[in-house]
């Protein structure tokens, strides 16, 4: 595959298939029935799922990128049979792309071998019938039973709230501002809860960043539908992390009890600091720490204590004895970071949050992918695909006129020593006359005893 966020895409799904199988405390008969049962939600073999398993503990997530192949000419599957292919997954969903493939050669609308599984496939998932996607659309009406994940950063929850309005333009007009908060499932911990001025993904990110900086990776995320969560920016990142990223069912607020009980505590930080009337938001932000602390972490919780004994959500953090893993800076790195397109001007330039970098005049009409850290957008990362990646340098325009970079080599002139064109049309024109020929018939005329066309 030839485009890097289409791959990193992939591999990111691939990830979180087989996520729920990377767990340590699974057995072998265990792993065997939950390999089958993600096979059948999936559609994918029990093999692939084993293949996809063995790439990622021997090559981490790169190895779950798909291998690059050739291009082909041509349509890969022709529109009649993909349609055809279409008609037998609405018949029966549970069908599997070999058995269609299997019933079309059958019925003799597709020669054997004409029709790939892996392209197939391909193809139904960029229509939207790929088994996976027709199962979303199932009725699976699940419990309402309370749960409770045993040890820290097992499940971590997450959930935007809105905040008061303070004077943050530059003009001193007044603007909502938002509350992200993400909370350890097990103990009821904040890991890191900040007020912001914007309601966009960004807010989401920082905060699952610091999160993760100062309490390490969770084996698992849980989120509602909101757009700030459901990004492939944040698959991306929880599969470099090697955490299990998980959504909400729509219209069912229950399944993110606890995050939702955290917020109406919260309601009354903001009853009260409505009257301390905060002018700044780095003023809310000090306010909400402190309430933070000892209004929650540090103040016994009903779900955590035992009879006789009190326990506060940041004594059952620093109580548990599940190891805590950190993950390098380099994986950090790696995994928030951002990647957008752009495309290198004729001065081989790209825009970039109104700054001029250099890219390369080789680089030329070509959209390039620019991979940067949010955290320092200063260092811009260009990959293209058949180039090793490099860094592009901000433009320096100086006091004279930089000299004229030679023409690339990809566009030079092709010398040739005859016109194409009229050689082609010359062989045209003499293929018209060989037909038009022959078409003049001459016949005797009896009468007359003259030729005549």
């Amino acid at each position: 595959m030839s485009d890097p966020r289409k791959a990193e895409a992939l591999a990111a799904q691939r990830f979180q298939l087989i996520a729920p199988l990377l767990a340590d405390d699974l057995d072998t008969a265990k792993t065997r029935q939950m390999r089958k049962e993600i096979g059948e939600k999936s559609g994918l073999s029990d093999r692939t799922l084993r293949r996809y398993l063995y790439r990622y503990r021997k090559q981490g997530f790169d190895g779950l990128k798909p291998k690059r192949k050739p291009r082909k000419d041509g349509a890969a599957v022709p529109a009649q049979l993909l349609e055809e292919a279409i008609h037998l997954r609405r018949e029966a969903p549970h069908r599997s792309v070999a058995q269609i493939i299997q019933i079309l050669e059958w019925e003799g609308k597709a020669q054997p071998g004409e029709l790939k599984r892996s392209t197939l496939q391909e193809k139904l998932a960029e229509q939207g019938y790929s088994t996976r996607q027709m199962r979303m659309y199932q009725t699976t009406v699940g419990s309402a039973k309370r749960f409770q994940k045993a040890h820290r950063n097992a499940l971590w929850q997450s959930d935007i709230k809105y905040g008061p309005f303070l004077p943050i333009g530059p003009r001193g007009e007044k603007r909502q501002v938002y509350l992200v908060l993400f909370v350890d499932d097990a103990t009821r911990y904040v890991l890191h809860g900040e007020f912001y001025p914007t309601l966009d993904a960004r807010i989401v990110e920082h905060a699952f960043r610091q999160s993760v900086q100062k309490y390490g990776r969770p084996d698992a995320v849980f989120f509602d539908n909101g757009k700030q969560y459901r990004t492939k920016w944040m698959a991306r990142t929880c599969s470099i992390l090697g955490t299990r990223l998980l959504y909400a069912r729509p219209f069912s607020p229950q399944a993110k009890g606890k995050v939702e009980k955290l917020n109406q505590v919260v309601d009354s930080f903001l009853g009260e600091v409505s009257l301390e009337k905060p002018d700044s938001l780095d003023q809310l932000n000090q306010l909400f720490q402190v309430w933070l602390s000892e209004c929650h972490q540090n103040k016994r919780h009903s779900a955590l204590s035992k009879p006789g004994k009190k326990i506060t959500p940041e004594m059952a953090w620093r109580s548990d004895r599940k190891a805590i893993h950190f993950p390098d800076q380099e994986t950090i790195r790696k995994a928030f970071m951002h990647m957008e397109t752009r495309k290198v001007d004729k001065a081989g330039c790209i825009s970039f949050m109104n700054k001029k970098y250099e890219v390369g005049i080789s680089m030329i009409g070509f959209e390039v992918n620019v991979v940067y850290d949010p955290a320092d957008p200063s260092r811009l990362v260009i990959e293209k695909e058949g180039y090793q990646p490099w860094e592009a340098r901000p433009l320096e325009i100086g006091e004279h006129v930089g000299k004229r970079p030679p023409l690339p080599e990809r566009l030079q002139p092709d010398p040739a020593d005859q016109s194409r064109l009229l050689h082609a049309a010359e062989q045209k024109y003499e293929e018209r006359q060989a037909i038009q020929k022959p078409a003049v018939s001459y016949r005797r005329d009896r009468k007359g005893g003259e030729e005549r066309v």
